[in-house]
């Protein structure tokens, strides 16, 4: 199959001195025994393991230790409302900035970007393989009434699904129950669910990337700039919720679209394929 084919944006970020200005003010403050931070994020930033890859880099040269909850964007959000967690780390624009609008949360910035696939069954059952236009190719799987597995969880890639399908006169909640099926379910489960009964499904790159269960499924249907698929991150508010850990949750975000935060996700790789694209400005 062909490559992404979006370009990258320039890798601009915050100079070095002015991470290091930031650890400074860090250990200024009263010491903690165990310093750590808590991110809210996608499910994609973990299935894709690139969290396993970066968050040692930055663990090394702070000390601070980041914890990841995991879950759709639209959940990770909710928590993040609530309060849970010091950094939101997710892939779903408007709702980022309608978070930052809100008043939940502090300055938004661009961290990485990919692109979501329509993957099936080599079959093909709907006829969709090497389609340019995700949504004619959704259209004619709904045409077709072939299984189609969706996550059916608010992430940001179900967003994205009912997005696409919006541009179609397909009407899939309809059919809830018959060739359109909810898992309810992050990516890799809906991956496995899709893979066990035949289904499409809309996936993130990365996460199909590092799964291990594919069987006979392949990427299908890629490339339309409609698939792109970007990251943002943002301090959780600390004047609406004071016990944010400011000063190490910024840490974490300045250090993410730095240069050096920005050369670790352009070097992580899956399959020899680079799994996410930096583009902080």
């Amino acid at each position: 199959m062909t490559s992404m084919r979006f370009l990258a944006g320039k890798a601009s970020a915050f100079l070095l001195a002015t991470l290091l200005l930031g650890m400074a003010g860090i250990s200024s403050a009263p010491a903690e025994e165990d310093p750590y931070i808590v991110v809210q994020s996608t499910t994609s930033t973990e299935a894709s393991g690139l969290f396993e890859y970066l968050l040692p880099k930055f663990e090394k040269m702070t000390g601070i230790d980041v914890r990841v909850v995991a879950v759709g964007t639209g959940q990770a959000i909710r928590n993040a409302k609530n309060g849970d967690g010091d950094v939101l780390f997710v892939h779903h624009t408007p709702s980022e900035f309608k978070f930052i609008a809100q008043g939940y949360g502090v300055r938004r910035f661009d961290v990485m970007y990919n692109d979501f696939i329509l993957v099936g069954p080599k079959d093909d059952p709907a006829g969709v393989a090497g389609m340019e236009d995700v949504t004619k190719a959704m259209r004619k799987i709904a045409e077709a009434e072939a299984p189609f597995a969706s996550r059916g969880d608010d992430s940001g890639t179900n967003k994205k699904e009912l997005g696409l399908w919006a541009q179609t006169p397909a009407k899939p909640k309809q059919a809830s129950g018959t060739w359109y099926r909810e898992t309810g379910s992050g990516m890799g489960a809906t991956l496995n669910t899709a893979v066990s009964m035949g289904a499409y499904t809309l996936s993130d790159r990365a996460t199909w990337l590092n799964f291990k269960n594919k069987g006979s499924f392949e990427i299908l249907v890629e490339g339309d700039p409609r698939l792109y698929n970007q990251y943002g991150v943002m301090l959780i508010s600390p004047e609406k919720y004071p016990h944010v850990k400011d000063q190490m949750g910024q840490a974490f975000i300045d250090w993410l679209v730095s240069a050096e935060g920005q050369q670790a996700i352009a070097e992580y790789r899956l399959k020899g394929e680079q799994a996410f694209f930096p583009n902080a400005r």
